[in-house]
């Protein structure tokens, strides 16, 4: 067979040559860890010697850093008029990286000093914003943007809203979630249009509105990076991990995504950071491997005749060595008349992806207990259909199974939301011996010691304790000291230990 993209699961073709391309980088910058993760991963920025960067910033004000290769300092250049904004000396502002590497490097030195003594808390995002997209729309590329307080000057400034707590559990609440001037959607459209991405970074101890801000990225298949009162010292490390990665990744330019299916079943909506251009066409003007997308599907017909249903992802994009590609993921699924099969097969993180994403976006339209019901209502719904094929023959009554596949969809639900320690506890529970501690006349919190979490770890004669950060056991070993379970426990109880161990016991095994 000739045709590889039948042969293979997933293919990539070269469709032309190196063209002209550069990565481009705009940075819109603010915190002085910022400075110091891009200085850091300059050699690793994609595109190699035809990478092309810029730097900027925003007050009352707009602020652009010229940089060329013969100057040994950056000059700044400041545009007040926030009603007319012009990019001055435009050729001198995005400059390419290796030929203006040690400027670029003694800018970002020099950069924390800069604005240590500002007290303005004023911002003129929106201006910032069409100046940023002039200079990039020659070429495209990706616009990272550092925000720390709500954009109050020229055209997108915004007003402080969601203090009234009257509005929550009202039909009021989700406009909330939506952005609050039109003018983000429309610069989203235009970015888009011109190939360019964009990432925000938002730290801030106030509101600043990240529904409004969050919709460039939104749709520009970016992604937003959010720091509530941010602190270095709490922050920084998490900051120059996430902003290292954004930077140094593999990254496809200038994409699209087309995503077809075979005959009988047909897409309905899908779900993810991109504009929609046409009914099956996703525009991406970066797109990648953190990044995934959901897709609904329906019949087209009440049944389907074929033996099985095809489904085919292509992307077309740019490398960031110039080159113009096609990747492609096909797929092959069986049609069974069998539901029960249907639902043993059944792929619980793709479930919980869906079904995030739907929570989500339902709302952006209604309050939140509605988006809480509305996937509530869907599991339980797939559930007892579930549960109707095999009522008689289990004799179940009225209690609730789930299919094998899905048995670990609440656990998923639950590391959706958890926070990193939580989550972390979850994955790899604390189990602690301490018969031996308890014998001491003083024992500090701070001696105990984690044990690894297999059978070798448990010993007979010990007590434990296993925590994970929902449930909180304490392991009898069948052998364990009468003094330790007579203190622990008074006397009555101690003396039916031996049966309590046995029961435990079998119970871990």
């Amino acid at each position: 067979m000739d045709n590889r993209v039948l042969m293979f699961g997933t293919d990539k073709l070269s469709i032309s040559a190196c063209i002209c391309y550069a990565v481009i980088i705009l940075f819109m910058l603010t915190p002085e860890v910022v400075a110091q993760t891009i200085r850091s991963c300059l050699d690793e920025l994609p595109g190699s010697t035809r990478t092309q960067i810029a730097f900027g910033g925003v007050l009352s004000n707009l602020g652009f850093c010229l940089f060329q290769s013969s100057l040994t300092q950056p000059q700044m250049m400041v545009v007040s008029d926030l009603d007319d904004i012009f990019v001055p000396l435009p050729d001198d502002l995005l400059v390419n990286l290796s030929e203006s590497r040690s400027v670029v490097e003694t800018f970002l030195d020099s950069l924390p000093s800069m604005f240590q003594d500002n007290v303005n808390l004023e911002s003129a995002f929106g201006p910032a914003l069409k100046a940023a997209f002039m200079v990039m729309s020659q070429l495209g590329g990706k616009l990272l943007i550092f925000q720390n307080t709500l954009p109050s000057l020229g055209v997108g400034r915004l007003k402080l809203r969601g203090d009234d707590l009257r509005v929550y559990g009202t039909d009021k609440e989700h406009a909330l979630r939506l952005p609050e001037d039109p003018f983000y959607k429309q610069m989203a459209a235009d970015l888009t249009k011109y190939q360019i991405a964009v990432n925000i970074y938002a730290f801030s101890d106030k509101y600043t509105d990240i529904a409004s801000l969050g919709t460039l990225a939104k749709y520009t298949g970016g992604q937003v990076y959010y720091y509530p009162s941010f602190l270095s010292i709490i922050h920084k490390d998490r900051l120059r991990h996430e902003l290292s990665r954004d930077l140094t990744r593999e990254t496809a330019w200038e994409a699209v995504m087309r995503i077809r299916c075979g005959k009988g079943v047909r897409f309905t909506s899908y779900h993810g950071n991109f504009m929609l251009r046409s009914t099956d066409l996703l525009a991406l003007p970066a797109v990648d491997c953190d990044k995934a997308f959901a897709m609904q599907l329906c019949l087209e017909e009440t049944l389907l005749t074929t033996q099985t249903v095809y489904f085919q992802v292509a992307l077309l994009y740019t490398s960031s060595s110039g080159e113009r590609r096609i990747r492609v993921h096909t797929a092959a699924a069986p049609v069974v008349a069998d539901l029960g099969e249907m639902y043993r097969q059944a792929d619980t993180g793709a479930v919980v992806s869906l079904f995030c994403r739907l929570a989500i976006e339902k709302t952006l339209s209604h309050k939140l207990e509605d988006a809480r019901n509305s996937v509530q209502l869907r599991l339980v719904k797939a559930f007892k259909e579930y549960r109707n094929l095999y009522a008689v023959q289990h004799r179940l009554g009225g209690r609730m199974i789930y299919p094998e596949s899905l048995k670990l969809l609440p656990s998923g639900y639950t590391m959706m939301t958890l926070p990193v320690k939580r989550l972390l506890k979850l994955l790899y529970p604390s189990l602690i011996r301490i018969d031996e501690y308890l014998l001491k006349p003083t024992a500090q919190a701070d001696e105990l010691k984690r044990l690894p979490l297999v059978a070798e770890s448990l010993d007979s004669r010990g007590l434990y304790i296993y925590d994970d950060g929902f449930r909180f056991v304490i392991w009898f070993g069948r052998m364990l000291s009468p003094e330790i379970a007579m203190n622990l426990l008074g006397q009555d109880f101690a003396a039916d230990l031996s049966k309590v161990c046995s029961f435990i016991s079998n119970g871990f095994n």
